[in-house]
């Protein structure tokens, strides 16, 4: 679903960053269609007295905000919160971006390709997961090194998550995008093209990832648990909101972090409707759920803080931004990361937990 540490070598990707520098159609989906159908030209400009609109994709690390919902967490908090599904991740930041919703899940590598140009800023404000190993590139059975991709057909979105990874693994094996030709289509479309054939390789996250090992003598070839922490999963508010309604940006960290709390304690019903969110059984979501690693609050303090290593969010997004100068995948760097990711949410909540 999604273009997205340490980068030491010219030969790892990640390592190269470092050395540049010195993550789907269901019944209740409200698509970007929709949103694009309102008169309003930039909706998320007016966020007084409305709903807050959310967009989330289908990516495990995601799947808690529907616990959000149906458990009724935003009405605790006394939020109004239309959480707004988006089979294609991709529509999600486009939506986001234009202004047509108020927040989106997202990467750090995407954040960073859409932030430069969105109509009301994009502000990370907290971080939900890594993924550890549920973006993956799976491919046919004659594939059994990077080497064996040249020239082959991968089907994947390009430009957003499943492509930053297949471009680093590209670069680690002394490679480029060149050397492959990529079939843009959406992930769902994707991992169907590969069942039937069509494509040599896809790129892929949950569950369209399972649909694609369905292929005989299909296999994984990489996954984002050989390059950890490069695919940060975040929460995108619009600086608009941020500006007019700060309480409510606060009341949405405090929902995420009740919603683990209550996964701890009711596992059997977190699954289950995590299981109906993404259309895929318990077996599934317990599958799926090993590839991403949750975020604590400690995680997200860490996250926020400066430094300078691929764990902290201001520099990883600096090197990948000059990673994705680099190898075409967006025209120029934003000029200025101050902006990107804005920390008072996370440490309030930490406070509280303190008295």
């Amino acid at each position: 679903m999604k273009i997205c540490y340490r980068l030491y070598t010219l030969v790892c990707l990640l390592t190269a960053i470092m050395l540049c520098a010195g993550c789907w159609g269901s019944s209740d989906e409200q698509d970007g269609s929709v949103a694009r159908a309102n008169a309003d030209p930039n909706p998320g400009a007016n966020v007084e007295d409305r709903p807050i609109v959310i967009g989330y994709s289908n990516w495990a690390g995601w799947w808690p905000w529907y616990i959000a919902e149906k458990e009724g967490y935003f009405e605790k908090y006394g939020l109004d919160v239309e959480m707004r599904w988006y089979d294609n991740y991709l529509e999600s930041m486009e939506a986001f971006a234009a202004g047509e919703i108020d927040g989106n899940a997202q990467t750090l590598n995407d954040t960073v390709s859409f932030a430069p140009n969105a109509v009301n800023g994009e502000v990370a404000v907290l971080v939900n997961d890594n993924s550890a190993g549920d973006d993956k590139i799976i491919v046919t059975a004659e594939i059994q090194s990077m080497q064996d991709l040249v020239g082959k057909k991968i089907g994947l979105e390009e430009g957003v998550v499943e492509d930053f990874l297949l471009t680093l693994a590209l670069l680690e094996a002394g490679l480029s995008r060149a050397d492959v030709e990529i079939v843009n289509m959406e992930t769902g479309a994707a991992a169907a093209a590969f069942v039937a054939g069509e494509v040599d390789g896809v790129g892929a996250f949950p569950p369209f990832w399972a649909t694609a090992l369905e292929r005989d003598g299909s296999h994984e070839l990489i996954s984002s648990a050989n390059y950890p922490g490069a695919i940060p999963d975040l929460l995108v508010v619009s600086q608009t909101l941020i500006d007019k309604r700060p309480e409510d940006v606060q009341k949405l960290i405090e929902v995420w972090f009740d919603v683990l709390g209550f996964m701890k304690v009711d596992s059997k019903r977190s699954e289950a409707l995590m299981a109906e969110r993404a259309g895929v059984s318990i077996d599934e979501v317990q599958i799926f759920e090993g590839g991403v690693r949750l975020f604590s609050i400690k995680d997200n303090l860490n996250a926020f803080a400066p430094g300078d290593g691929m764990t902290h969010l201001a520099f990883a997004a600096n090197q990948m931004a000059q990673f994705m100068v680099g190898v075409g995948l967006i025209p120029a760097a934003p000029a200025d990361f101050s902006t990107l990711f804005d920390d008072r949410f996370v440490k309030a909540y930490s406070d509280s937990l303190a008295h």
